[in-house]
């Protein structure tokens, strides 16, 4: 059956039309004259291929084919309303979803407060949190499988979108058995020289740490590596050795006591963090939003 005769517009003056069961109150119900209502149902008639009402003194009444074509687009014109009605949710974020990527750290002393305050604010939009290191999260994200990202900067990130955040502070850190390291200030040569705990290769920190001490022309041997920040920290506390971590985020273990910060000369460069996005892809109002609120939020200095 032919209906390319038949828009969108002219089913809804059907459907009006059908339910008020008169031409002059689905007319004035669409804002449109009742002969304008009158020759869309005639071309609509003529597309399908048959008469749709009857006329009667009343108004009009559905043939048997009307009624066919009424229930299909009583489905339809309710999964449009539903339709609608999710979009204005998603606008007021009030459902739908946010895929972000981050590594443990990053996740846990940066992610992690914003996601806190926006889960309370818009607790029915589900979150969706996948730890990867900064360049797994890269390619996470050039898989389509993550709305963005958030990394340890720089990263080869292709034709992505890096947006530069916030500055952290890298230092090196003992426990109470190595604490008379953190007396006085080492030289990168002396202090390589020292039983060196390490995140492991394959990690943008690790990356940024041998190219400075290269600079100097020291090259690190680690006596351990590990894959993560906080077991880094744990090791230190033990009195494994000199670990390489993110002053910004052991600030409550310095304080207290747990661990001793070890200065060098030259001092470690500050280490930009920041957010990773495709500049194509449509992404959520919830990503956005929970984006937006990223960029304000400072680690602890």
């Amino acid at each position: 059956m032919n209906t390319g005769g038949g828009s969108l517009d002219r089913y809804r003056i059907f459907y009006a039309v059908a339910q008020t069961g008169n031409l002059t109150r689905a007319a004035e119900r669409l804002y449109l004259s009742q002969p304008a209502v009158s020759q869309a149902i005639k071309k609509l008639e003529a597309a399908i291929g048959g008469a749709l009402f009857l006329r009667t003194a009343r108004g009009v009444r559905l043939t048997a084919e009307g009624e066919v074509l009424f229930a299909y687009l009583q489905r339809a014109f309710r999964l449009i309303e539903e339709g609608e009605l999710r979009i204005a949710e998603l606008r007021h974020l009030e459902g739908g979803e946010v895929r972000v990527g981050a590594s443990d750290t990053l996740c846990r002393h940066y992610l992690l407060p914003a996601l806190e305050a926006f889960h309370v604010e818009y607790p029915r939009v589900q979150i969706h949190v996948t730890n990867r290191t900064s360049r797994e999260t890269v390619a996470l994200l050039e898989a389509g499988r993550i709305d963005f990202g958030v990394v340890n900067l720089p990263v080869s990130a292709g034709p992505l979108m890096v947006e530069e955040g916030p500055q952290v502070q890298d230092c090196f850190v003992v426990g109470s058995r190595y604490r008379m390291l953190a007396e006085r200030r080492w030289p990168l040569a002396e202090l390589a020289r020292q039983p060196l705990l390490l995140l492991e290769r394959g990690s943008v920190i690790r990356a940024q740490l041998e190219a400075f001490f290269l600079a100097h022309s020291v090259a690190l041997t680690p006596e351990i590596e590990l894959g993560s920040i906080d077991l880094l920290v744990d090791f230190a506390r033990m009195g494994w050795g000199v670990a390489h971590v993110v002053r910004n985020f052991v600030q409550d273990e310095i304080a207290a006591g747990d661990l001793y910060p070890v200065a060098t000369t030259p001092p470690l460069p500050l280490r930009p963090i920041g957010l990773v996005y495709s500049p194509d892809g449509p992404i959520s109002l919830a990503a956005d939003a929970l984006m937006t609120r990223l960029r304000t939020v400072r680690p602890p200095s």
